[in-house]
């Protein structure tokens, strides 16, 4: 079992195979107790500041998420919204109020729920079904964590995942609540369908010349062009950046003598265990019984240490390393529960250890091997040292050419040519831009609704001046410069009169239609014969068979309790339609796997529901501050 025990670092990727996320996602998971105060504050929890770094962080990571998730369907466009980033905020605080719930009832999950859990991390076995130590280190060094720090989030997690759990899994539906649902849903309704359709009416239509001025009149905004704008525009992003970004052989010689520890390979050692299973959970009588065992095989151990091995296999409860003899592999500190690491650690070569004692019972332990620590050496580790050091710069960087952008932008607002000179920019020029995005400028930074919005001021359009700098994405900055405006105007009667006939035409013929079948409707439900009916079909929440959707949920919803039933429908510039019930149809035959599985469903959406009210209780508990607002840039530039 202890061989399943090793450094606990940050596998995002695959611990989303693992764990139940609740219907919030937890984002930017940290340790309650590190929350730190920051003047750039955007919410407060339980007096503790969520900063718009943080914020910023999330949202970047949740984008991370989405990008690896759809992969070339990606559109980042899609979450640059303030609903997205306020989503993401929410989420935030829904995380620290339950930390804060959490740390003031001092709740956990053991050590051993916590070993379990990493043992079951998925891809880390080999074919024979042992735990791959070193896919496992290589996977947790990628994801650049301290086992301190990933052990803490993922205890955290689990505990947040245990108290969320406690509400899901305590939702009930009684069955007859989803029985009477479930026949619902199965339920199918026989229907016809008469159509009043507004084409058979249109030669019926007289328009006149002052129906037409008048529809131009009350419709203007339909055939008016919008006001357009040339631009030139300038953008601050990641490659400009990192293209000011130099660092040194001496740089990353300085630092890699300041942060030689941490280019160190540790001490490594290679043991053998032999483990009698004794619980914390288990009985007095059964704890000594173990003991008592294990005191007899270190008794046979200290007699024949060569025999170690056979021992191990013939007795060792570790399912992991008892076929292998106690073997263990290369493990360093860290990797271990603190009681066998410390006696591991402790040992020499060669040498058996007295009983150590854990959670999962008593261990007798040889070590077998020592890899001393070393250092790699610089030419080994260059490149990484080169990404940390640019890493560490720019944000920095960023800050200082983002003023210095904002600055120039509004203090030389004649002309982006000074900012660019300065910062080294390209002057992007564009048409056509509308104070709403177009579909023809798809992806265009300047195609970018807060870009818009900034440019579309009297200031930009009317006296030529730069627009404010706004930044767009994380990371990205954009400002621009009118070069030429295009106020709206309205398309002249004589030249929309054509099409302006159609549409009045149509709205007069659909009106007909509409009184035609609203008089036929009220003579059958006065009890007129029902004829000119399309054949009967039977339609269901499931089956529309060919019915509009609105029609189709419309007929479900209607009131069928007197036989037939009519109601009608207008459809805008088609008509209007009657829809006569003749019969209600309840499947008697009950389908008890698509009852369960319905009643399931519908515990799942009252356990969200639960969790969501549970969520909104804390947050009032916890006194939840939002310091921001919707509409406000999750990583705008604080002036």
């Amino acid at each position: 079992m202890l061989e399943f025990i090793r450094s606990h670092q940050r596998l995002a990727q695959i611990l989303l195979l693992i764990f139940i996320v609740p219907s919030f996602a937890f984002v930017g998971m940290e340790s309650y107790s590190r929350f730190s105060d920051s003047a750039d504050t955007v919410a407060k929890v339980a007096g503790k500041p969520i900063t718009q770094q943080e914020w910023d962080n999330a949202q970047r990571e949740q984008i991370e998420r989405f990008r690896q998730m759809m992969g070339p369907r990606f559109d980042q466009k899609m979450l640059d919204t303030p609903e997205f980033k306020m989503g993401v905020l929410d989420n935030m605080i829904a995380q620290r109020v339950l930390a804060a719930e959490i740390a003031g009832k001092n709740m956990s999950v053991s050590d051993q729920a916590l070993q379990q859990a990493i043992m079951n991390i998925p891809g880390l076995k080999t074919a024979d079904g042992k735990f791959d130590t070193e896919r496992y280190k290589a996977a947790l060094a990628a994801q650049g964590m301290t086992p301190a720090m990933y052990e803490a989030r993922m205890r955290q997690d689990m505990t947040m995942q245990q108290v969320g759990g406690a509400i899901r899994y305590s939702s009930f539906v009684p069955q007859q609540v989803a029985g009477a649902i479930s026949d619902m849903g199965a339920q199918e309704r026989e229907v016809q369908e008469l159509v009043f359709k507004a084409a058979d009416y249109m030669k019926d239509v007289k328009v006149s010349d002052d129906m037409l001025k008048d529809y131009y009149s009350r419709n203007s905004a339909m055939f008016t062009i919008p006001e357009q704008v040339k631009a030139d525009y300038v953008i601050l992003d990641a490659d400009a950046v990192a293209s000011k970004i130099a660092v040194t052989d001496a740089d990353i010689k300085s630092y890699y003598d300041q942060n030689a520890a941490r280019y160190a390979v540790p001490e490594q050692r290679r043991a053998s265990h032999i483990l009698i299973l004794a619980r914390k959970d288990e009985s007095d009588e059964a704890k000594a019984a173990a003991k008592t065992k294990a005191e007899q095989i270190l008794a046979q151990v200290r007699e024949n240490p060569r025999g170690f091995a056979q021992l191990a296999k013939a007795n060792s409860q570790d399912p992991g390393s008892a076929a292998n003899g106690g073997d263990l592999g290369l493990f360093a500190k860290g990797s271990m529960v603190k009681p066998f690491e410390d006696a591991a650690f402790n040992l020499k070569q060669g040498e058996i250890s007295d009983l150590v004692q854990t959670d999962f019972g008593y261990h007798i332990i040889t070590v077998t091997g020592i890899k001393p620590a070393k250092a790699r050496p610089l030419t080994e580790v260059k490149n990484e040292i080169e990404t940390d050091i640019k890493k560490q710069l720019f944000a920095k960087k960023y800050a200082e050419m983002a003023e210095t952008f904002t600055n120039t932008v509004y203090e030389q607002a004649d002309s982006l040519k000074p900012v660019a000179d300065k910062l080294g920019l390209k002057i992007h020029h564009v048409s056509g831009l509308m104070r709403e995005p177009s579909q023809a400028l798809g992806n265009s930074p300047a195609n970018n609704p807060k870009f818009l919005q900034a440019l579309f001021t009297e200031d930009a359009t009317r006296n030529k001046r730069n627009s404010e700098a706004v930044e767009i994405a994380p990371q990205v900055m954009i400002a621009g410069h009118v070069t030429e405006y295009q106020p709206a105007t309205v398309k002249p009667f004589d030249e929309v009169k054509a099409a302006i006939l159609q549409r009045v035409k149509l709205e007069e013929a659909t009106r007909l239609a509409a009184e035609a079948g609203e008089a036929r409707l009220a003579k059958l439900k006065g009890g007129e014969a029902a004829g000119g009916f399309s054949p009967a079909r039977m339609v269901s929440r499931a089956q529309s068979h060919g019915l509009a959707p609105e029609a189709q949920q419309a007929i479900m919803k209607a009131d069928a309790r007197t036989l037939p039933a009519y109601f009608g429908m207008s459809y805008p510039a088609q008509g209007y339609a009657i829809y006569r019930i003749g019969k209600v149809v309840t499947p008697q035959n009950i389908d008890k796997q698509r009852l369960e599985a319905e009643k399931q469903q519908m515990e799942q959406i009252n356990a969200q529901q639960e969790l969501a009210t549970y969520i909104e209780f804390l947050k009032k508990k916890h006194k939840v501050e939002i310091l921001t607002k919707a509409t406000e840039p999750a990583d705008s530039q604080k002036k």
